[in-house]
């Protein structure tokens, strides 16, 4: 049974992650989860001190837990300047903040930190309504550059081709050669994968309003001690390597952050193959986290609702009925922890240890959870 801890300030619930159902499950190290909890509640996905809050939880994990491996993710400023109108001064004044962060991570708790950055944003300038064709458009919420069509009619495809705010219309065929699949690799893609244009984003893409949306970046920055890596693949046998070689390692992403903001030294990798880049999301995490392209599996355009069903699994973990593997706390044999304000991409993509993650919702700041996959690496 994998253990999620809930906590909402002064109350906590520990639940069968799976099931969703309450747990009396308790260990050494569950006690420790949540003492760590308590000590350090979520101010808030916008709120100013979002991501030293992941710098001291983690801090925390290190002291208690002796991990080998740590996947961090700094997100405040991403958050903020997606939902909210910031200043230059403000979105600079964030952004240093985030690199702070990461460095007191590293100068704290003495971990090799390698950091990546997530990819540029840019002013979401342009709407794109798809709810007029006769087949189906799905969008969403955790994806703005692309949506999945379904069903299209000869009207739909003459309306598509001539919109002046699709970068592309990709039929399922070319995503399978582009990245290599069968037949048998197609039943999660769409019948067509839309593509918007530098700056648009799909209606129903996201609940509230966006003032920014990330820009499709072919190439993402790598701080330069992780060494050569030409794909974003290329990420995690690089940190396997340095692990394997003894070093105590920690990855930061560094959410909403291109080459053009980024602080350390750094090289690039592609960020995607071909006209396909990841945006800041599952599917990104899951490629640096597995060193494999996940779109089969996660993508834009797939019909996530037909997942969501009155008994679908991992209700605390958003759409995926089940949690992916070959992940990189998977691959490393030693302890590993996982902290980050990015809701549930920390326990579903990374696979380390112990995780923990703001629970928060549409912005929606309902506490925090802690998954625990591994408990028998306490005793040395």
């Amino acid at each position: 049974m994998t253990l999620a801890l809930l906590d909402a300030r002064q109350w906590q619930q520990a639940v069968d992650l799976r099931s969703g159902r309450p747990s009396e499950a308790v260990s050494p190290l569950s006690a420790m989860v949540g003492d760590i909890l308590a000590r350090h509640p979520f101010p808030g996905d916008r709120d100013g001190g979002s991501n030293a809050w992941v710098t001291d939880t983690a801090l925390d994990f290190v002291a208690r837990y002796d991990p080998g491996f740590a996947f961090l993710a700094y997100a405040q400023q991403y958050y903020s300047s997606r939902y909210g109108v910031l200043e230059p001064e403000k979105r600079r004044e964030y952004v240093e903040n985030a690199f702070a962060e990461a460095a007191r991570f590293a100068r704290e708790s003495g971990m090799t930190t390698v950091l990546v950055g997530t990819g540029d944003l840019v002013p979401a300038t342009t709407p794109i309504d798809l709810e007029d064709l006769d087949g189906l458009a799905v969008a969403s919420n955790w994806c703005a550059h692309y949506a999945g069509l379904y069903d299209l009619s000869d009207r739909d495809r003459e309306t598509l081709a001539r919109h002046p705010h699709l970068e592309r219309i990709v039929p399922r065929q070319e995503i399978l050669d582009l990245f290599g699949g069968g037949p048998e690799d197609g039943g999660r893609l769409p019948d067509y994968m839309a593509v918007a244009c530098r700056g648009g984003y799909f209606k129903g893409s996201s609940l509230r309003r966006l003032v920014m949306v990330p820009e499709p970046s072919a190439v993402i920055p790598v701080s330069q001690n992780l060494g050569p890596a030409t794909s974003i693949l290329d990420i995690r046998p690089r940190l396997l390597e340095l692990l394997e070689a003894g070093n105590r390692v920690a990855l930061a992403l560094i959410e909403g952050v291109g080459c053009a903001e980024f602080q350390p030294p750094y090289t690039t990798c592609a960020n995607g193959k071909d006209w396909f880049r990841y945006e800041p999301g599952d599917a990104q995490y899951l490629a640096l986290s597995t060193g494999r392209h996940p779109i089969f599996e996660h993508n834009g355009g797939y019909r996530y609702y037909l997942d969501d069903g009155e008994h679908k699994p991992y209700p605390f973990s958003g759409y995926f009925k089940e949690l992916p593997g070959g992940t990189i706390g998977e691959a490393y044999p030693g302890r590993s922890i996982a902290v980050g304000n990015r809701s549930m991409f920390m326990h579903v993509c990374t696979g380390c240890d112990v995780t923990c993650e703001c629970f928060a919702r549409n912005l929606y700041n309902q506490g925090l959870m802690s998954v625990i996959f591994r408990d028998d690496k306490m005793v040395r």
